[in-house]
């Protein structure tokens, strides 16, 4: 049995969940996201709450349970409140800005990077702390990926871009022999 699977899902009223067939929409405002289960769970919806069940015992069945209602609470999560994500540079001469939709991120190389953010990603840059903001966490997630895959940080140093909560484990420079 699933331990999460069984946890109902609850939604506040401003946050408007339907069902099609297999697939459940849930939409805030102007933010919409739709949940295809694929037909490997059954669900329903009584007001402001959100169940699911599995198809049978067998093993697949109950892990699409817990994953399909981690989905869930995590796309009500993101169109109630929504997700951040902070990204550090550090390095001399490294800097951020957000133009429009691009993200133009100079890390030591000999050209800058311009990254275009997909729709639905916000970014702001105070000094050295670029902030993304989404309704998505899987998109939020993926975007801090690629940009941090761009300048990872190095052990030496510490220089790069890392994530504001990561810590990055030094290694001790070359000593002079005898």
């Amino acid at each position: 049995m699933s331990r999460i699977g069984k946890k109902p899902v609850e939604f506040t009223a401003d946050v408007t969940v339907s069902s099609n067939g297999n697939i459940i929409t849930f939409a805030k405002g102007k933010n919409s996201v739709d949940l295809d289960t694929k037909g490997n769970v059954t669900f329903s919806i009584d007001g402001n709450v959100l169940t699911f069940s599995t198809l049978s015992d067998a093993r697949e069945h109950r892990a699409f349970w817990g994953t399909y209602r981690a989905l869930s609470a995590n796309i009500i999560t993101g169109l109630t409140t929504g997700y951040t994500k902070q990204l550090e540079i550090n390095g001399v001469g490294y800097r951020a800005a957000v133009k429009g939709k691009v993200l133009n991120l100079q890390l030591g190389f000999s050209h800058d990077i311009n990254y275009d953010l997909p729709d639905g990603i916000e970014a702001e840059v105070t000094k050295n702390v670029i902030t993304f903001k989404s309704h998505d966490k899987q998109l939020i997630g993926q975007v801090a990926a690629e940009v941090r895959s761009f300048r990872p940080p190095e052990p030496y140093k510490g220089k790069g871009v890392k994530y504001m909560e990561e810590h990055i484990v030094r290694k001790a420079g070359k000593t002079a022999g005898k």
